[in-house]
């Protein structure tokens, strides 16, 4: 299968599910390029970009599995070649 290079975008609204969210990035470590994460105190939140390159497959496995717990808001850009 073909590759992709992609941007998750992640919203930690409920930070008791970070470890959680962190466990399942590691779990994914194959695809991950890089990750940046901001802690934002001020709105309790936490904001995480991470650059992807895997299968289309990987990345909706990666994002399906975040998507999943409470309080965790996911999003992709993903290139189409």
């Amino acid at each position: 299968m073909e590759k992709r290079i992609g941007v998750v975008g992640i919203v930690v609204n409920d930070l008791e599910n970070s470890p959680k969210v962190n466990t399942i990035l590691h779990s994914f470590s194959n695809i991950i390029v890089g990750r940046l994460g901001i802690p934002y105190r001020e709105r309790n939140v936490s904001v995480i970009s991470v650059i992807v390159d895997g299968t289309s497959d990987e990345i909706s496995s990666m994002t399906g599995k975040l998507g999943k717990l409470d309080g965790i808001t996911v999003k992709t850009a993903i290139t189409k070649k």
